[in-house]
């Protein structure tokens, strides 16, 4: 099936590792020319190079150093891709997700800086990419958000408050860009073997002074396709949903997650 994802412009936001990387390089591999950014050169580079390696030393992919906290600096990186590629066709909000914690042993300043992490990182992207994203004939927005939006996870408690946040922006986007022919979607990922899972398998292990292969056969366990999920499932998933061949999807908030959500809605 071709997506018609050729030649598209795609900024994918912290895409060094993990899900953001997953996503970028299906988008590159369909043949869209991508921009991914990190807080740390060495990783970006060393993630440009990885998906060149894999597409192909052609491959039309560039690296941008930035903060996702910091407003000046994501208005910074849209204007650095608008000025490398020509304009942008596809924008896809991401963010490594806040420390993990119960509320008793989550402090006040947390809160903060996870509010500027996880909500209004998103806020700051769409606001910068909007005059660009109209410029567009197939314009799309993704956010990436988690399952704990349907279904809190232990342990992970700004993240279960901050995440629907984001859902509830994507669905107002989407009602408010529609009509200017700019699609909003969110993927609401499960657990997928990534360095960020690793993170919390060793907190769960800690926690619960058990292993983390303990940990993570408690979470296959809940999942009926008996394993986490590949990066690169997210990734072809996440290719389809930002890409011409979804043309009708619009405010859709799509799990994927191995069935692992048990509710109707």
């Amino acid at each position: 099936m071709n997506l018609g994802l050729q030649g598209k412009v795609a900024l994918v936001v912290a895409a060094s590792k993990g899900l953001g990387f997953a996503a970028a390089r299906q988008l590159a591999r369909e043949g869209a020319r991508v921009a991914i950014c990190s807080r740390s050169s060495e990783r970006v580079e060393a993630a440009v190079a990885r998906i060149k390696e894999d597409v192909g030393a052609g491959t039309a992919v560039v690296g941008f150093v930035t903060d996702v906290t910091d407003a000046a600096q994501l208005e910074q990186l849209v204007a650095a891709v608008v000025a490398h590629f020509g304009g942008l066709d596809i924008l896809i909000t991401n963010a490594g997700g806040p420390p993990g914690g119960s509320f008793d042993s989550t402090d006040i300043a947390a809160w903060g800086k996870a509010f500027d992490l996880t909500l209004m990182s998103v806020a700051h992207l769409v606001k910068a990419a909007l005059p660009h994203l109209r410029q567009s004939d197939a314009a799309s927005i993704l956010t990436v958000t988690s399952i704990s939006v349907k279904q809190p996870i232990a342990g992970l408690l700004l993240s279960n408050v901050l995440r629907p946040g984001v859902v509830g922006l994507t669905k107002a986007l989407s009602q408010e860009l529609g009509p200017q022919n700019i699609r909003v979607n969110s993927i609401l990922p499960g657990w997928t073997a990534t360095e960020r899972v690793g993170e919390i398998l060793d907190y769960r292990a800690n926690v619960n002074q058990t292993s983390t292969a303990v940990e993570a056969a408690k979470i296959t366990a809940t999942i009926p396709i008996g394993r986490m999920g590949r990066p690169e499932e997210f990734g072809n998933v996440v290719a389809f949903l930002v890409s011409p061949a979804a043309s009708y999807v619009n405010g859709v908030m799509l799990h994927v997650d191995g069935g692992s959500y048990a509710g109707l809605l």
